[in-house]
């Protein structure tokens, strides 16, 4: 399968117990810092505001001419793409693995953290499902059955855990068989769904769209309240994504997956799964499901007792115990997007030199995807350039984005904690994720380097 790395222990500017223990400093004075200058909520948490951007921009993007032009590169993609997945032979120099596992999931990173939800506007299975209502004459947005009004985004949260169990532990995942039954099962449920539930299925079951849309939220472009293209904060973006059912879960998936790569890395891992005897999808499968577990229970057990603490002594009635209850039920979703950042970290320094070489190996093979010596888009010769992806640059590089992460994600924290707790009970409250942040960023250290 593909490296995902280049970086190596041996490689940092210091050694692992200096760094996870200044990055555990680092977080702590963070946090008191922000105790004692951050007294007042200061990001939008509605989302609401930003600088307009320049109406010729505006008009651009909302053009309807424009908006086509997005989904008929979308389909015009998928079609190339499925030319070397469905012709192509199965062999190393068929781009279809590097175009699934790396130029579309790695490449939504950088894409949605530039450009925002941007899967949402090229996804060809909402354009098929679109054009096929358009055919029909029916509302795109209308199903023959309402979506229910609890599902929020658990069948993300579903479809995210089958992507990134095929990323990670599938056998021969980098396949054309493996691939193609899985696809086929993705645009089977997908298109499915939408002519169940309308074209809102796709926002909530779309695990690329899912993606895109959490990791979009940190973009310097989004929509205020009112729909109007805006240039904002990115912290306001990400501030205003509202709690709903499934978030959690999906966020938990994204982070417990790519801590689970690391691990999967690891020596004493693959010793393990060399002597345990069990088939590798096995021991891939419960290590992925149990790895996603401890990170959600930690958060978990964090944001309840972190809801305990924030509103302990906020009434002194019978109601405080039903107030507590209320606090502890709401405040996972409520934290839920501290958490993107920390895994935007994580991926960006899993995957850096992942999309650097093999992103460069990919695009060059994508001009012959039935390997047949054409060179349709004169990329065939192309030599991957390694001059960004050294190891010095790369570990400086995953330490830097990591320990990013978990600085936005303690400040994020920190606002909602303001909105959400009594001033005098604010600081306390936030103890317990304190206490989860510096636990994920020693964990995702010992795991990053732990070769």
């Amino acid at each position: 399968m593909l490296a995902h790395g280049v970086g190596g222990r041996q490689d940092l500017p210091i050694t692992l117990p200096e760094l996870v223990v200044a990055a555990a400093l680092t977080l702590v004075v963070t946090f008191l810092a922000l105790g004692l200058l951050w007294r007042e909520p200061r990001l939008d948490r509605d989302a609401s505001g930003g600088r307009p951007a320049p109406e010729p921009l505006a008009r651009l993007v909302d053009a309807p001419a424009f908006r086509w032009v997005l989904r008929g590169l979308g389909l015009l993609a998928a079609g190339w793409f499925c030319l070397g997945l469905l012709a192509g032979p199965d062999t190393p120099d068929n781009p279809t693995a590097g175009a699934l596992y790396v130029l579309l999931w790695v490449g939504l990173v950088p894409a949605s953290l530039l450009l925002g939800p941007v899967w949402r506007a090229v996804n060809p299975l909402r354009t098929v499902h679109l054009l096929a209502a358009v055919a029909v004459r029916r509302d795109p947005a209308r199903g023959v059955r309402e979506l229910p009004a609890g599902l929020g985004l658990w069948p993300a949260a579903g479809t995210l855990f089958c992507f990134v169990w095929l990323e990670l532990v599938a056998p021969d995942r980098a396949t054309l068989p493996v691939i193609t039954a899985w696809l086929a099962g993705y645009a089977v449920v997908m298109l499915a769904g939408a002519a169940v539930f309308g074209a809102g299925w796709f926002d909530r079951a779309d695990p690329f769209e899912a993606f895109s849309d959490l990791v979009g939220r940190l973009a310097p472009v989004g929509r205020a309240e009112d729909g109007v293209l805006v240039w904002r904060n990115p912290l306001d973006g990400i501030a205003g994504l509202r709690p709903r059912p499934g978030l959690v879960a999906v966020v938990v998936v994204l982070l417990g997956s790519t801590m689970f790569d690391s691990l999967s890395n690891a020596p004493a891992w693959l010793r393990f799964g060399q002597e345990n005897g069990l088939p590798p999808a096995v021991t891939g499968s419960g290590g992925l499901i149990l790895v996603i577990v401890i990170v959600g229970a930690a958060y978990l057990a964090a944001t309840g007792a972190a809801a305990r603490i924030g509103r302990a002594g906020s009434a002194d009635d019978g109601a405080a115990s039903v107030d507590r209850a209320a606090s502890a039920r709401r405040l996972p979703g409520e934290i839920a997007h501290s958490i993107v950042p920390i895994a935007v970290g994580y991926l960006v320094a899993h995957y850096y030199s992942l999309l650097i070489l093999e992103g460069q190996r990919t695009v060059a093979l994508l001009s012959d995807p039935l390997d047949t010596g054409a060179d349709w888009f004169g990329t065939a010769g192309w030599q991957p350039h390694t001059g960004l992806v050294t190891p010095s640059g790369v570990a400086t590089l995953q330490v830097t984005v990591i320990l990013l992460g978990h600085l936005l994600g303690t400040l994020l924290a920190h606002d909602r904690a303001l909105h959400l707790f009594p001033r005098g009970r604010a600081v306390a409250g936030q103890l317990p994720l304190l206490a989860l942040m510096v636990a994920y960023t020693v964990a995702g250290l010992l795991l990053l380097y732990a070769g």
